[in-house]
């Protein structure tokens, strides 16, 4: 920028070198490297607190599905020695509490806008800055654009008509009532039974009159095993704190186990089995993330495991009738999200539970009292619950109106073809970065904790890069952008998952691209890429 392009941005009332949207895990992150780095920060935040998913998803059942010794932040000595967990898999009113301690113990909510949802993100070419709008009429100018919006945050809408009619009351579980609800003496009906339908299952059925459960597809889930922690636990977990932080960017889904050497079929038979009885004895996404690559790539091996993990299915279930509904038959194991439960399968023994098959009968309308499938059918309902799932990976930024060079929306970019660079920028649009977009481990197949940090890292490091180089703008190159999506879809088509109809794949919603939101080679070689794109001077990309 030349001299009086300099004095306009630096004149502007609310102009920032940095603006994070989102105050979830990366946002706080990222909020507190980017400040304590000397950058004037600030954050916008849609929601009345800290937390993102945390703060939105209060249902009942809510809870983490990883370990809360690798489900936390690593950077300050003071939160890792005050904060104490309480159970090895904390629900959500716990993990809330954890992430308004760091934010208070950081000092962070004073550089926090809550209540702020952003509209729309400009760049103006002139001054090489991003005008960002909020829904109140607030504006706002920013060198860098940092977008930690989440990768599941953008809830599907309900599957048909007719909310405005209907006498009872509605929930979406990615916008909880704050005040709790009352199930006691109603009858609860609950459509969708993916990862949030299953908690809202196995925790609302003991509390209510009746439940009606609506599904289209099973799946197959692994028990949880969730022990309450003692003072000797959380000590333990602050002794092995810096072999642990360095243990989970050392593994391919950044837990703190990784997936087996060697050739599963190398092992004999029994050996397999036993393998596979202790990993499932596990109780955790061990199974998935701990277990070998070929259950991934090879049909007969997934074919393998799957019948194993079916096995145990039906053992819970014991009921012919109930087996056929609840047992995924058209997939194979890994190849959808896997679940933790804690009873769900069991849940359906109760009396005061039905199961709904609407794959061929589908939800058609929300009547005056209660849900309509398209054969007719009407189920009476009190309490009508939306676990119907996300956008995953992109819908929440291209809900916000961002546009890079020459107008062109991020929207109309990705409806045309999903594709990021290294899932931390997108080309055509300078100084705007992302955690949890498409094409990076975060999207969907990592622990959380440690992915976005890595990508938060990045995104620190090269802002301090070009600061400290006297550099204005940073975008990849089309070519680059290209080769990167040409890896990810080269590692997606050699798997199973693309044989699959998930959110992983984007089919559940309607004239979403098809790609695999999520980059699969493996949080290690990810930072591997990562880092050599810096190590290089930003080879592949534009600096000016």
């Amino acid at each position: 920028m030349n001299a009086a392009q300099t004095r306009a941005v630096k004149a502007h009332p609310n102009h920032y070198d940095a603006i994070v949207v989102g105050a979830g895990v990366a946002g706080l992150y990222t909020l507190y490297h980017l400040r304590a780095a000397g950058k004037k920060v600030i954050c916008l935040e849609a929601g009345g607190g800290v937390a993102g998913t945390w703060y939105w998803n209060r249902y009942p059942g809510a809870r983490v599905d990883s370990q809360a010794y690798i489900y936390q932040y690593f950077f300050s000595q003071e939160v890792l020695n005050e904060w104490d967990w309480g159970e090895l898999f904390p629900a959500q009113p716990e993990t809330e509490r954890y992430l308004n301690f760091v934010t208070d113990k950081c000092d962070l909510r004073k550089d926090i806008r809550f209540n702020t949802h952003v509209d729309s993100a400009v760049y103006d070419e002139a001054t090489q800055t991003w005008q960002i709008a909020t829904a109140n009429g607030e504006r706002y100018e920013t060198k860098y654009f940092v977008g930690c919006v989440g990768m599941l945050s953008a809830a599907l809408k309900d599957p048909c008509p007719g909310r405005e009619h209907f006498k009872g009351l509605v929930c979406h579980t990615s916008a909880w009532p704050h005040a709790p609800v009352d199930f006691t003496g109603k009858r609860v009906g609950v459509v969708g039974t993916g990862a949030t339908g299953i908690q809202v299952i196995q925790t609302v059925a003991p509390l209510c009159r009746h439940l009606t459960v609506f599904q289209r597809t099973p799946q197959y889930s692994i028990p949880m095993r969730n022990p309450k922690l003692t003072a000797e636990d959380n000590a333990a977990y602050r002794r092995n704190a810096e072999a642990m932080r360095k243990r989970v960017r050392e593994t391919f889904a950044g837990f703190h186990t990784d997936l087996q050497t060697g050739n599963y079929w190398d092992r004999p038979p029994e050996e397999r089995n036993k393998f596979l009885e202790q990993m499932w004895a596990e109780g955790s996404l061990c199974f998935v993330a701990a277990n070998y690559a070929e259950v991934f790539i090879d049909e007969k091996v997934n074919a393998e495991v799957t019948a194993f993990v079916t096995g145990k299915m039906r053992k819970r279930i014991n009921n012919p009738e109930l087996e056929a509904k609840l047992i995924p038959t058209t997939y194979g194991f890994g190849t959808r999200r896997v679940p933790l439960d804690t009873g769900y399968l069991e849940t359906y023994h109760r009396d005061n539970v039905d199961l709904v098959d609407v794959s061929t009968d589908s939800v058609a309308q929300i009547t005056e009292n209660g849900l309509r499938l398209a054969s007719g059918r009407e189920y009476p309902l009190d309490i009508l619950v939306f676990a119907t799932g996300f956008d995953g990976g992109s819908g929440a930024f291209t809900r916000i109106d961002i546009r890079g060079r020459d107008g062109q929306t991020l929207k109309d970019y990705w409806d045309k073809d999903l594709r990021t660079t290294l899932g931390l920028q997108v080309h055509g649009f300078p100084n705007f970065f992302t955690t949890g977009a498409p094409l990076a481990p975060s999207a969907a197949f990592c622990n959380m904790q440690t992915c976005l940090c890595q990508q938060a890292d990045w995104i620190i490091d090269t802002i301090k890069y070009l600061d400290d180089h006297g550099l204005h703008s940073i975008e990849p190159t089309a070519e680059y952008e290209a080769a990167w999506v040409a890896q990810h879809d080269a590692i997606a088509n050699s798997t199973l998952f693309p044989r699959t109809k998930s959110w992983y794949m984007g089919t559940n919603v309607d004239g979403k691209t098809r790609r695999l939101v999520t980059y699969l080679g493996g949080d290690v070689a990810y930072q591997q890429a990562c880092n050599e794109a810096k190590e290089s001077g930003y080879q592949g990309f534009v600096l000016t």
